[in-house]
């Protein structure tokens, strides 16, 4: 009987590792195919302040982390990323951020992923894609 609560005690231990180990505590990505380690893990590997985790659906997809200023910085990194491109910032409404360049519109949309890291949706807009 004394063994009982001995391994129940292991067997938290190292579900608790596992679940940690693995990041299952963050909440699903709205896109297929990247769990949340493999987007943590491409974000905490890089150092940039903004990095693309995935490419679906004629989109890019990236994940970047808010700081003191809250979605300010976050807004910050998508207007110097896209803005590389050649895209001039025209406003924000809501969390789409509309960029216009050679007369077409692109708007790029992010989203609060956790209380710390914010998910963004931007179509394809770089030179190797079709204007």
């Amino acid at each position: 009987m004394k063994k009982l609560p001995l391994i129940l005690g292991v067997v938290m231990v190292i579900i608790a590792v596992f679940v940690f180990v693995n990041k299952l505590y963050y909440p699903p990505l709205p896109i297929t195919g990247v769990s949340p380690k493999e987007a943590m893990d491409a974000f905490n590997e890089s150092n940039s302040k903004i990095v693309q985790i995935a490419e679906e659906g004629g989109s890019l997809w990236y994940i970047t982390k808010t700081e003191n200023n809250g979605i300010e910085t976050t807004d910050a990194h998508i207007k110097q990323l896209i803005a590389a491109e050649g895209w001039e910032f025209k406003e924000k409404e809501g969390s789409g951020l509309f960029f216009e360049k050679n007369g077409e519109r692109l708007i790029a949309t992010t989203q609060m992923w956790t209380k710390n890291y914010v998910i963004v949706n931007i179509p394809e807009f770089n030179s190797s894609t079709k204007e």
